[in-house]
């Protein structure tokens, strides 16, 4: 359990450090109350973890040759794939997922705040902040390289493990996304993230060849 609890807090707080989710809380925190922006940012992506827990265990009912094997494939993949991504960043570039996170803001938001008639209460426009972070958060996240991610995770390793360290990485991410993230959003930068992310792939892509690589050669043996 602490191996998977390991692996999914280092996947995620890595991975998720100036991704766009990550400045949709730093964006929503500018705007409205951080505690809320928190608790709607957090519940989403707590969520979304649940969620790809779940169909990790659905995959792990496959043959586990298949499953170790894709289990390396995605990993590999996704860790060539950052580290070219991070070759082709200027040493100095406009952050992505800062921008691209604006443009959901603004897509949810065009007039800069939410709408809202006079007669709402402090306790609805409350909700509709969590709502909002929640609901922004969960279709951002959805088809992201962490979920994938997670997936494959929970279909190799114990899903408590996973869940928790995965959840624990999304309150951290999160946590210095609404707290400290005007301070730290232009000083991030995206191609060392993204460069740090694609090693930490290759390392669980090598971690699983490892893993692998004896009861393979007992199943050839048996053969």
């Amino acid at each position: 359990m602490l191996a998977a609890f390991t692996a999914g807090l280092l996947l995620i707080t890595i991975s998720e450090l100036g991704d766009k989710t990550f400045f949709i809380g730093v964006i929503l925190s500018m705007r409205h109350s951080r505690r809320l922006v928190f608790l709607g940012v957090l519940g989403a992506l707590a969520a979304m973890t649940l969620l790809s827990v779940l169909l990790g265990q659905v995959v792990s009912l496959l043959p586990q040759y298949y499953i170790h094997y894709g289990e390396i494939a995605l990993f590999l993949g996704f860790g060539f794939k950052l580290l070219y991504d991070a070759s082709q960043m200027p040493a100095v570039a406009e952050n992505t997922g800062a921008k691209e996170a604006a443009m959901e803001v603004a897509k949810q938001n065009p007039d800069g705040a939410i709408a809202r008639s006079a007669k709402d209460k402090l306790r609805s426009a409350n909700l509709a902040i969590v709502l909002q972070a929640f609901t922004m958060t969960f279709l951002a996240e959805w088809g992201d390289r962490t979920q994938i991610s997670t997936i494959a995770l929970a279909a190799s390793y114990q899903p408590i493990g996973v869940t928790l360290g995965a959840i624990l990485g999304h309150g951290i991410c999160t946590a210095i996304a609404v707290i400290g993230g005007r301070l730290i959003a232009g000083r991030i930068s995206e191609r060392w993230v993204t460069a740090l992310g694609g090693v930490l792939f290759l390392i669980f892509g090598a971690v699983a060849i490892l893993e692998g690589s004896l009861p393979s050669v007992d199943i050839l043996q048996q053969g």
